[in-house]
């Protein structure tokens, strides 16, 4: 049989190697993207840019809460690896 695997599968290696490539890109991105110290510095930004009036309330306040949701979310993905 393994002779037979190789011989078949073979012709799908690059495949794999392709799918095995995009899932490390898309759990680096996902790492990223729920990162909790990137999240604050998120947030430390809207504030900022609140303060200086760069931005209006309802639209920080927006900001905010998708932030806040893509810390939960992370927190809740982190929790469920453990």
């Amino acid at each position: 049989m393994g002779l037979l695997s190789a011989v078949f599968g073979a012709p799908l290696a690059p495949l794999k190697g392709t799918v095995w490539v995009a899932e490390q890109v898309r759990g680096e991105a996902e790492k990223r993207y729920f990162d909790p110290g990137a999240i604050r510095r998120q947030l430390e930004e809207v504030a900022e840019a609140r303060e200086r009036g760069s931005i209006s309330d309802d639209e920080a306040d927006a900001l905010e809460r998708e932030l806040v949701g893509r810390l939960l979310e992370g927190r809740r993905r982190r929790t469920e690896e453990d």
